[in-house]
């Protein structure tokens, strides 16, 4: 396996965290205020709820209303020499949505990464792509799709891989880690929390280390495709901790 080992290093495992763009929709400038009340006329599952409180519930799901409170990362690097296999993680996190873009972008910009988040091809990466742009972010090169055919794209997700060409389900994250016995990153918080948490809570540093948690998961998932143990033991680095480290780097 040391040649796979080497060629992970190219592969930035990455999960968002996203939460409804401001605490309440009187909140939102008016114009977005009526755009709401007509997306909310067409959402599944309304249950006759009123357009404030489907904000709360459901805006943080589309780009246009939502943003970005974390993105979470991690790599690995393999010391050959060593026979040494390390997981390197950091989050993004800022007092502002496009400081901690742009920071991300600078991130993107290091090398000539592949992307893999699961089902990152219909919700991280769009929802990546939507929030720069509304931030007057210029698109990183990995992040642009117009005129690319299928393989210049370096994206990989791990629900798309599951399927082998099923296109019939959804497949949870929670359940491929149980399926290949790899820990559950919804350990006191999951998803349908993550709103609530930040404006209720102050619980940024809880979402944060949920959402690392569901990058180690993502990568563990992809290691068991590689026919890998779910439990495969690595030296974890969180760069979160390393003061000198403000991006992760190439080795």
């Amino acid at each position: 396996m040391t040649g796979f080992f080497e060629q992970l290093s190219d592969i930035l495992f990455l999960d968002i965290e996203t939460i409804s763009g401001t605490k309440s929709l009187e909140e939102l400038p008016p114009r977005m205020q009526e755009e709401w009340k007509k997306k909310a006329q067409h959402l599944p599952q309304r249950e006759d709820k009123e357009p404030a409180e489907l904000y709360f519930e459901k805006a943080g799901i589309y780009a246009e209303f939502g943003r970005i409170i974390c993105v979470g990362v991690g790599y690995f690097t393999y010391r050959k020499e060593e026979d040494l296999l390390q997981y390197r993680t950091k989050s993004f996190a800022a007092e502002t949505e496009h400081e901690l873009l742009w920071t991300f972008r600078e991130l993107l910009g290091k090398r000539d990464w592949t992307l893999c988040a699961h089902n990152g091809k219909e919700f991280d990466i769009p929802y990546l792509c939507r929030r720069m742009l509304a931030n007057q972010i210029p698109l990183p090169e990995v992040l642009q799709l117009a005129g690319k055919r299928p393989w210049e794209i370096r994206h990989l997700d791990t629900l798309e891989l599951w399927k082998f060409g099923d296109y019939k389900h959804y497949t949870r994250l929670d359940l491929l880690a149980a399926l290949f016995d790899i820990p559950s990153s919804k350990d006191g918080i999951d998803g349908s929390e993550v709103n609530a948490r930040y404006y209720h809570a102050n619980g940024l540093d809880t979402i944060r280390d949920y959402c690392l948690r569901d990058v180690e998961v993502t990568a563990r998932i992809y290691l068991a495709y590689q026919g890998l143990p779910g439990n495969l033991e690595f030296d974890r680095i969180n760069l979160d901790e390393d003061a000198s480290s403000d991006t992760p780097a190439p080795e």
